[in-house]
C-alpha cells in the first residue's frame, strides 16, 4: 500500500515559474485558507448537539442529523470528484464550497426552528463537499514536493488551529451573553469572509498548481460535465488496493461517533455546561493537530502500517467518552481528537499515493463517499445505540473496529507479499 510515491525519493524543487510561490509557501497558505474556515465550521460544529437540543432535538435526531451532514460532506463528493476531474476547474470548485460553508453558518444563530437549524447544518456540510476533492488534489501536488504525508499533515495542523480558535470564541461569546446561541454564531461571519478573500489571491497567485508535480496536467480529462456512465466508467478503474482501503475505512468510521453524540451525552448527563463544551472541543482539536504531524511524519517513513492506530484509538473512544464521570468522558474525547486527526490526514496522504493524478479527484470523491456512508450510519447507530444501552454501543464500537483492523493488516501483509515476489 506504500510503494514507489512522489513523496519517496523525487526531486524536491518545485516546477513553478519564476514569480509563484514554491510548494512549502503553497501548502502553509492554503493551510491558512483551511484555518480561517475552521473557525467559522468548527466554531458551529462545537455546538451542534446542545443547539439542536435546545431547539427540541432528542439524542437520535443529534445522532442522524449530524450523521447525514457528515455524509453529504462525503457522499455527494463521488459526483463533485469526477467533476472536478473532467472540468479541470479545481479552484473554481474549492471557492465554490468554500462560499456555501461561509453563508451557511453565521444564520443557525437567528433560526428557533429545528428544521431549519438542521437545514443549515447539512447545508455547511454540502460546502465541503464541493470544494474537497478539488482542494485536496491541488493540495497533494505540492505536497508530491514536500512529502505526502509531511503536506497534508502541515496543512492539517494550521487547520487544526482554527478548529481551535474557532469553538474558543463561540464558547467566549456564550460565556458572555448568557449562552446565547446567536451573537456566538454571528461573529463567525468575520473569519468566514477573510478566508474568501485569501482563497481568491491564493488562486490568482498560483492558478496552476500541478506545476509542482511532474506529469501531472490540470487539463480537463473529457469534455465539461460528465455523464452518469462516465462518471461509472471513471470509478470503475479505479485499482483493487483502493477497494480494500476505503473497506478498510468505512468499516473503522461505522464505528466512531460524531462529535454531536458525544457532546449531547456531556450535557445531558450534566457532565459539563453547554458554554464549556467548545473549549472541550478546541483541545480534541489540538490533539488532532498532534495526532495529524505525528502520523503523517510516520507515514513517510514507515508507510501505511502506520494506520494500525487508528482502530485501535477509536475502540477506546465510546468506552471513555459515554462515561459518567467527567474526567474519563473528557479523555474519551480527547482520544477522539486524535482518531480525527489520522482520518483527516494520514488517510488523504495514502489515497494520494495509490492513484495517479489524473483520477486522484475521482478516488477522493469514492473514498469521500465510503466514509460518507460510514459516517452516516455511525452517527445514526451512536445515536440510537445511546438511548438503548451505553454499554451495547461501546461492545458494538469495539467488535466493528476489530474487523476493521483484522482487514488492515491482512491488507498490509498481502501487499509486502506482493512486493516480495516482484
Amino acid at each position: 500500500m506504500h510503494g514507489s510515491t512522489p513523496g519517496h525519493g523525487v526531486s524536491r524543487r518545485a516546477a513553478e515559474p519564476p514569480g509563484h510561490l514554491s510548494a512549502w509557501p503553497f501548502v502553509v497558505w492554503f493551510g491558512i485558507v483551511a484555518m480561517l474556515a475552521d473557525v467559522v465550521y468548527e466554531g458551529a460544529r462545537s455546538i451542534t448537539g446542545p443547539l439542536l437540543a435546545h431547539l427540541g432535538a432528542s439524542a437520535l435526531v443529534v445522532g442522524v442529523i449530524t450523521g447525514v451532514g457528515e455524509a453529504s460532506a462525503l457522499v455527494l463528493r463521488l459526483v463533485t470528484g469526477p467533476l472536478a476531474d473532467r472540468t479541470g476547474r479545481f479552484w473554481a470548485w474549492t471557492i465554490a464550497g468554500y462560499v456555501i460553508t461561509v453563508v451557511s453558518v453565521p444564520p443557525l444563530g437567528l433560526t428557533s426552528v429545528l428544521w431549519v437549524a438542521c437545514a443549515l447544518v447539512i447545508g455547511e456540510r454540502v460546502g465541503k463537499a464541493v470544494r474537497q476533492p478539488a482542494k485536496d488534489t491541488l493540495l497533494s501536488h505540492a505536497a508530491a514536493v514536500t512529502g505526502r504525508g509531511r503536506g497534508f499533515a502541515v496543512h492539517e495542523a494550521l487547520d487544526q488551529v482554527g478548529a481551535l480558535a474557532g469553538p474558543l470564541a463561540v464558547a467566549g461569546v456564550l460565556a458572555a451573553t448568557g449562552n446565547d446561541y446567536g451573537p456566538a454564531l454571528l461573529t463567525l461571519a468575520v473569519p468566514g469572509a477573510l478566508a474568501l478573500i485569501l482563497v481568491v489571491w491564493l488562486r490568482v497567485r498560483v492558478p496552476h498548481p500541478a506545476r509542482y508535480e511532474p506529469g501531472a496536467t490540470t487539463e480537463p480529462t473529457a469534455g465539461k460535465m460528465p455523464r452518469p456512465a462516465q462518471i461509472t466508467a471513471g470509478v470503475a478503474r479505479l485499482p483493487g488496493t483502493f477497494w480494500v482501503y476505503a473497506g478498510f475505512t468505512g468499516l473503522t468510521m461505522t464505528g466512531f461517533a460524531t462529535f454531536g453524540v458525544l457532546s449531547f451525552h456531556l450535557v445531558r448527563a450534566g457532565l459539563l455546561p453547554a458554554s464549556a463544551v467548545p473549549v472541550l472541543y478546541a483541545a480534541a482539536m489540538v490533539v488532532d493537530a498532534m495526532a495529524a504531524i505525528a502520523t503523517g511524519w510516520a507515514y513517510d517513513r514507515y508507510g501505511a502500517r502506520v494506520l494500525v492506530v487508528l482502530p485501535v484509538a477509536a475502540a477506546f473512544v465510546p468506552a471513555l467518552a459515554f462515561s459518567a464521570m467527567v474526567g474519563v468522558a473528557v479523555v474519551g474525547v480527547l482520544v477522539w481528537g486524535a482518531a480525527l486527526g489520522i482520518q483527516e490526514s494520514t488517510l488523504k496522504a495514502t489515497v494520494a499515493d495509490l492513484i495517479e493524478p489524473g483520477r486522484r479527484a475521482t478516488a477522493y470523491g469514492v473514498f469521500a463517499a465510503v466514509v460518507g456512508v460510514a459516517a452516516a450510519a455511525g452517527g445514526a447507530l451512536a445515536g440510537w445505540l445511546y438511548e438503548t444501552s451505553i454499554p451495547l454501543l461501546v461492545a458494538v464500537t469495539v467488535a466493528l473496529q476489530l474487523v476493521a483492523l483484522g482487514v488492515l493488516v491482512t491488507t498490509l501483509r498481502r501487499a509486502r507479499a506482493s512486493r516480495r515476489t516482484r
